[in-house]
């Protein structure tokens, strides 16, 4: 039998770039992919230089490898399945984190649908998780990355195990501090780039202009309320705000005002106090269970409600089939519909769900 073939997604970047170059060391039979999730020039106009050179940059490290490297052009499923998700989700009055759905459609969906087409084992990437085999539940086991600064188990958590079964991870193993001089090992000098915390389509980080760019006539005036239904002022469409915002309110009154909720259907904003942003509780749907199979009775879990976010110790309640209901014993600061709520028990991720 042959080696095993690993198609490994590379974005340029030192972190993927390393991830190639592990993959090889294993032995495995390497591809380098690059996806092209743009066109040359996209519906705001910016042209896409900046992906150009990704691209050209991760056929270099292949070459650097001795490689092949593929370039597949999935702009297309990445608009329909990715951003026009992003900007109904907004519409909605919700904040989505497209990034969680880029990993389960696009990286481990369609990238690994094309790669078992292709006849390739496994997909790999330079995300800091890592997967294990659990032989007494007989399921692949999602956990964080060794480096709990770079842990990305969060974006990670609406995996399924069949493509658990098919995804490697080389760095979940390392810290970030030793990347580059790993990377050297295999001569690969690469600029680390500084980490963004962009949304990869909305280069300027402005979500609202990029939504009333594609939506020019979606500007829907609606009033600003306190808790008490007082009106303070008035918004130009509940697409500009997310729960626990405080800047672009533009309303004096005296103490600082921070978004509580959004109401799609009076289209209404409603802000109040700091302490006012905090919840004990939420409820959350399309839940997927990794580390067990089912949940049928309440269980002690620590569960974080936003990348970076503290966990909190918090009581886990089925309710239907997909959805639950999350105690926390500490308040949360702006628990935010559209965003993910994941549960971990110590390293081990136990599942997650869109918070409702």
């Amino acid at each position: 039998m042959g080696k095993k073939k690993v198609l490994v997604a590379m974005s340029g970047g030192i972190d993927s770039s390393l991830a190639a170059a592990l993959i090889k060391s294993q032995g495995y039979e390497t591809i380098g992919v690059t996806l092209k999730l743009f066109p040359e020039m996209n519906k705001n106009g910016f042209s896409s230089q900046k992906r150009i050179k990704g691209i050209e940059s991760a056929a270099e490290v292949a070459r650097k490898l001795r490689i092949p490297h593929y370039v597949f052009d999935v702009h297309e499923e990445f608009e329909k399945e990715i951003i026009e998700t992003f900007c109904r989700e907004y519409l909605l009055g919700r904040t989505p984190n497209p990034c969680i759905f880029c990993n389960e459609k696009i990286k481990f969906g369609i990238l690994l649908d094309r790669a078992r087409k292709m006849g390739i084992d496994y997909v790999a990437s330079g995300h800091y998780a890592r997967v294990v085999y659990d032989d007494i539940k007989g399921r692949f086991i999602l956990k964080k990355g060794k480096d709990p600064q770079r842990d990305q188990s969060y974006f990670l958590f609406s995996l399924n195990q069949d493509q658990l079964r098919a995804v490697l991870f080389p760095l979940g193993e390392i810290r970030k501090s030793e990347v580059r001089k790993r990377a050297k090992e295999f001569g690969l000098n690469l600029s680390d780039r500084p980490e963004s915390r962009e949304i990869c389509f909305i280069p300027d980080n402005n979500y609202t202009n990029f939504i009333k760019t594609r939506f020019p006539h979606i500007d829907e005036v609606g009033p600003i309320i306190s808790t008490q239904g007082e009106v303070l002022g008035e918004h130009k469409g509940i697409f500009s705000f997310t729960i626990g915002q405080r800047k672009g309110l533009n309303i004096a009154q005296g103490y600082p005002l921070y978004v509580i909720a959004l109401d799609r259907n009076t289209n209404t904003v409603v802000v109040g106090r700091k302490e006012e942003v905090y919840r004990n509780t939420l409820t959350a749907s399309r839940i997927n269970w990794i580390g067990i199979e089912a949940l049928s009775k309440p269980i002690e879990l620590k569960a974080r409600i936003r990348y970076r976010h503290p966990e909190g110790h918090a009581r886990v309640i089925p309710l239907s089939v997909g959805r639950v209901k999350v105690e926390f014993y500490q308040p949360q600061l702006a628990v935010t519909s559209g965003q993910a709520v994941v549960f971990y028990n110590g390293d081990t991720v136990v599942g997650g769900g869109w918070i409702d």
